[in-house]
């Protein structure tokens, strides 16, 4: 069955009959995002609730987490429903491996909420290109993870103005010059091939140098913009 940008593939039914391109298009993204958002939730949110200074910023903390456990979920869920084998949806050693931003040495609580401030900000964007996706349940699926998307980023920024008017703007510019120079790679290779089938098959939008430039000017607009520190230079 031919499939296209117009073509809209509502159901898990429907998918199964589309051709291989599309099905493992799918299935690469899906995998991809369930497996980072368990990684993320065990190497940062859930280690942050130690960090974390105060009960209120745990009780969030927690929330975070909880909601990011919970994305990974809900995309394992949609990945068994096509065809992903489970084992395929968590990490492993032998497997897909995660963004290289999962291996940051994640210390202190002025770093998470770097992370999530600018982390997130990324993950924003990635949601985004699913909006309108030509596959309705996964498209669904980033309508419904998009808001929890935008509090993670939203709590980053509250919780760096924080520690900014406490006086502790440096630990949070330090933590910026190191995670911000590896978020650019967030967004794949110039030449992606995966990218320009997902292009083709109208299940994402833009190219990821359009979604890098994009990343970029908003993560100016908003470290600079509203907390007023500022990003490391990642010309090179």
């Amino acid at each position: 069955m031919a499939n296209d940008a117009q073509t809209q593939v509502k159901t898990v039914e429907d998918f199964k009959q589309q051709p291989e391109e599309f099905r493992v298009a799918i299935q690469k993204i899906v995998q991809s995002h369930a497996i980072n958002e368990l990684y993320g939730s065990t190497v940062f949110d859930e280690p942050a609730i130690a960090l974390a200074p105060t009960p209120h910023a745990k009780w969030l903390t927690c929330r975070v987490a909880m909601e990011e456990y919970g994305h990974h979920l809900r995309f394992a869920e949609l990945g068994e429903a096509i065809g992903i084998p489970h084992d395929h949806l968590v990490p492993r050693t032998d497997g897909k491996k995660p963004l290289s931003i999962m291996e940051f040495p994640m210390t202190s609580w002025a770093e998470f909420c770097a992370l999530k401030l600018i982390g997130d900000l990324a993950e924003i964007l990635q949601v985004e290109d699913l909006l309108h996706c030509s596959f309705h349940p996964l498209r669904n699926l980033a309508r419904m993870t998009m808001p929890e998307e935008r509090f993670h980023c939203q709590f980053g920024e509250d919780f760096c103005s924080d520690l900014i008017e406490e006086g502790e703007g440096q630990q949070v510019q330090d933590a910026l010059n190191k995670i911000f120079p590896e978020m650019p790679a967030f967004f794949g290779s110039s030449d992606s091939k995966n990218n320009e089938i997902f292009r083709k098959w109208g299940i994402k939008l833009r190219t990821n140098d359009e979604m890098r430039i994009d990343y970029i000017q908003r993560a100016n607009d908003l470290v600079k913009g509203k907390l007023g520190l500022e990003l490391p230079d990642i010309a090179a």
